[in-house]
């Protein structure tokens, strides 16, 4: 994890803004877009440092009063205060130590229910619940993009769009297989059953445009049919896009119409088609390094059990905890921290 450093900060936003004011600054738009970038990023970053430190002071300045005064009531509400802040602080903990080209950004995040039919469908929803509960613990902002209901029960998928400070940062690490274990609910005899879902996250970038041939392209409208409440028009204009060569599939049913939809849907395959790049690059990379790359699917990243004990294990940290509830409430974050402080450690 990364420790703030007031005095650098500082000098990398002079240095940033003395090259944003040179002459032709703006006419190389790429050096152009990632200077602005880090600017932001760092005059982010300054500002709510000071705002902690002036909250911290506020804070020893009043339960200091209400010390002398002996006011309980304060005193609680201070105490509250302090926890929010606490709260605060880790994320903002976290937040400094995020270095990927595309933490800041939003995200979209899809959920897709694995073998297991009902019970697969179900737990697929309840980690579509789990990430919504997080994201609104953190303050960003989500919208229910496409939504295909289970057969009985649950969602066979979903994608979210995640608006956000660091939402990508923050998401980026549940992506891969999530494994439920629990006595099911849709077994008669009420056996033990153990489900799979996939999640996947994508950054949203200025760049993600890639050139697509029309011809590549299949386009396929139907009437929306989720359980998606307010979010979800029972129309005719929702539109699924498949892109043929790759076998990417984008869709969107949340706007007001077809073209709508279609475009919303363009912006998703856009950014699948940049983050296959990304990854392709980096698995070439990889490759000459002599590493081998193990498939999405089949990286099982987390197990939540409920039966015959409860426990919620990470398997690339070991971090584990059990309390199963707090997780699936949306409690991620001792389990970025951990991502963090590992991706952080060089290897020996």
């Amino acid at each position: 994890m990364s420790t703030f450093d007031r005095g650098a900060l500082e000098r990398e936003i002079g240095e940033l803004e003395q090259e944003m004011s040179s002459p032709g600054f703006w006419t190389q738009r790429e050096r152009a877009t990632e200077v602005a970038r880090r600017a932001e990023r760092a005059k982010s970053l300054l500002a709510r440092w000071d705002r902690a430190e002036s909250e911290i002071g506020e804070i020893e300045l009043l339960l200091a009063m209400a010390r002398d005064a002996g006011d309980e009531g304060e005193l609680s509400a201070l105490e509250r205060r302090g926890v929010a802040l606490a709260d605060a602080l880790r994320i903002f903990n976290i937040e400094l130590s995020f270095s990927g080209e595309h933490d800041a950004a939003g995200c979209y995040l899809s959920i897709n229910a694995g073998a297991g039919g009902t019970d697969s469908q179900d737990w697929a929803e309840m980690l579509l619940r789990m990430v919504g509960r997080f994201c609104e613990r953190m303050g960003f902002f989500t919208s229910l993009l496409e939504v295909s209901p289970g057969d009985t029960a649950g969602i066979r998928s979903a994608t979210l769009e995640v608006k956000g400070e660091y939402a990508y940062g923050n998401l980026k690490n549940e992506a891969g297989v999530h494994r439920l274990v629990r006595l099911s609910p849709y077994d008669a005899a009420h056996r033990r059953h153990t489900s799979f879902a996939a999640v996947t996250v994508i950054p949203v970038t200025e760049e993600a445009t890639v050139d697509i041939d029309p011809k590549d392209l299949r386009i396929d409208t139907y009437r929306s049919s989720g359980a998606g409440g307010q979010h979800v028009n029972v129309t005719d204009s929702a539109v699924r896009i498949t892109h043929l060569p790759t076998g990417l599939v984008a869709s969107c049913q949340n706007e007001r119409s077809q073209h709508q939809n279609k475009a919303m849907a363009m912006r998703i395959l856009h950014a699948k088609l940049a983050d296959l790049l990304r990854r392709q690059r980096a698995e070439k990379l990889e490759e000459l390094k002599g590493e081998l790359r193990e498939n999405e699917w089949g990286s099982q990243i987390r197990s939540y059990v409920l039966h015959p004990y409860r426990l919620v294990k990470d398997h690339r940290t070991l971090v584990e905890t059990s309390n199963v509830d707090d997780v699936l409430d949306g409690n991620l974050l001792p389990f970025i921290e951990a991502c963090l402080r590992a991706n952080s450690t060089p290897n020996p």
